[in-house]
């Protein structure tokens, strides 16, 4: 679907459904909208363009008029021409065509939407993964970057494996949960999405089998499905991923790995049990199924330090551990590590250097900088104690609009509150209806595709105004969807 930023001058002389006509031909014949390109609907149009739909429908007609779109049966309007090729002879290519035969996967449809619009402005972010602007450490990171300045004498490429001092650092940081891993032994990516990237491309082939938790943030990516590698959901139970569902679903005419995140899961919250993590290992360990441990989440502990990450009691060099800061400190900087048998770290650094050549310099010094000077650490003590005042107060404004549509569990960690509506609901209406009155949610259908009770409810965004105005809202959508 295209993406329309741009209104009508209703004080200009021009007629505004003249406006609208001129609007869409320019992107046609700039190659901005290429043919085959389909527009939103008449309604979305509408609204965009803040006018009525009738004026919407004449603008388009005289664009059908003279050959630019096309209304599809079933598939809205679509742009079948432009005007360069009403005067060529021979047609432009059509970029649909090369766009729909490439390799990578699009985003699902509600993902796509939502990328879009959590960049604009006035609108309720409720489901956002990240945190808040104001709970940016503006002090420690204007020391650091004057530290960093002092430090660095040029920004060149790093080694293939990331910067030394980094790599350090987080082998120091990582053995206080239990994690001894050398320096050799670490990968630096750009956030943890690379370092699955990699993984997909790199570890496993086509036709092999991916065991996740269901629901799983996994599912609201393409990035597995994109390199022809199948997905397939364990569900879970209060304590983490169902153990007897794991081994009936291993693929043994394929590699198979499992991807986890026992702490913190997103989007439930759901922390594993000791007792379960130390099973799960078993079991992989005896029926040889490798484990990517996604921990992003481990330092956003609310109540009490978690139990250790699966990589720590890992005696095989069976886990391949997933950390970041994405999630504590700044998503921008785009840094994670991936910790592995040092035989896999140089395989996935060779195939990292393909890519990219490395992640960047500026962000790897600024995250050294930040752990080995103790300032990362004692950030995060006032970070937690920040989110423990917005959990109670998500909490306090559910009890208030939702105790009866829907039930919650109060998180220990992270991020996110897994409501579940006590009816089905069509999660796309509510979806829809939900942006329609400037609201941004993350329905559970994203995670998993049969999810219809679900939402996944984000305390770390919205300042704490809009999140009380937008669960207000939310909640009298949910009931017209009843």
């Amino acid at each position: 679907m295209l993406i329309v930023n741009w209104k009508p001058n209703k004080k200009s002389s021009i007629p505004v459904y003249k406006q609208i006509i001129d609007y869409i031909k320019e992107r046609i014949s700039n190659g901005e909208w290429s043919i085959g390109s389909k527009l939103p609907t008449q309604r979305e149009l509408s609204k965009i363009f803040d006018v009525n739909r009738s004026t919407v429908v004449e603008a388009l007609e005289e664009l059908k008029a003279e050959g630019l779109i096309e209304g599809k049966s079933g598939g809205g309007t679509v742009i079948v021409n432009n005007t360069w090729s009403l005067l060529a002879s021979t047609p432009p290519p059509n970029w649909k065509d090369y766009i729909s035969s490439g390799i990578h996967k699009p985003n699902l449809p509600t993902i796509q939407i939502i990328n879009r619009l959590e960049n604009e402005k006035g609108i309720i972010r409720l489901g956002t993964g990240e945190l808040a602007s104001e709970l940016y450490p503006h002090d420690m990171m204007k020391k650091v970057l004057i530290k960093v300045s002092e430090k660095v004498t040029s920004l060149g490429y790093e080694e293939p494996k990331g910067l030394m001092f980094l790599r350090e650092a987080i082998s120091e940081y990582i053995k206080k949960c239990g994690i001894n891993a050398s320096p050799s032994k670490i990968l630096i990516v750009s956030g943890s999405l690379q370092a699955l990237q990699l993984i997909s491309i790199g570890i496993l082939h086509q036709g092999s089998t991916v065991l996740v938790e269901k629901p799983s943030y996994l599912n609201s990516l393409n990035l597995f499905q994109s390199s022809g590698i199948r997905l397939k959901g364990i569900s879970m139970d209060s304590h983490g991923i169902r153990l007897d569902e794991i081994v009936k679903n291993i693929n043994y005419k394929n590699s198979t790995l499992l991807y986890t995140i026992p702490t913190f899961q997103n989007p439930t919250g759901i922390l594993m049990s000791e007792e379960k993590r130390d099973e799960l290992l078993k079991i992989c360990a005896k029926e040889r199924l490798p484990i990517i441990e996604d921990d992003a989440y481990r330092e956003l502990w609310l109540d009490e330090e978690p139990f250790k990450p699966l990589k720590a009691n890992d005696k095989n060099g069976n886990v391949v551990y997933l950390g970041t800061v994405s999630k504590t400190l700044a998503a921008g900087l785009r840094i994670g590590w991936v910790v592995a048998p040092e035989n896999v770290i140089e395989h996935l650094s060779d195939i990292k250097m393909q890519i990219d050549y490395g992640t960047s310099s500026l962000s790897q010094w600024v995250l050294a900088e930040c752990i080995s000077s103790g300032r990362y650490e004692k950030y995060l003590v006032e970070l937690r104690n920040e989110l423990r005042v917005r959990r109670q107060l998500a909490l306090n404004i559910l009890e208030k609009y939702f105790s009866e549509i829907a039930e919650w569990n109060k998180p220990k960690g992270g991020f996110y509150i897994w409501l579940k509506l006590k009816k089905q609901i069509s999660m796309n209406k509510l979806f829809e209806l939900s942006y329609n009155n400037g609201i941004l949610i993350n329905p559970g259908n994203v995670y998993d595709s049969s999810n219809s009770q679900n939402i996944r409810i984000s305390y770390s965004y919205a300042s704490l105004t809009d999140f009380e105005k937008g669960l207000k809202i939310l909640s009298k959508l949910i009931k017209k969807c009843y």
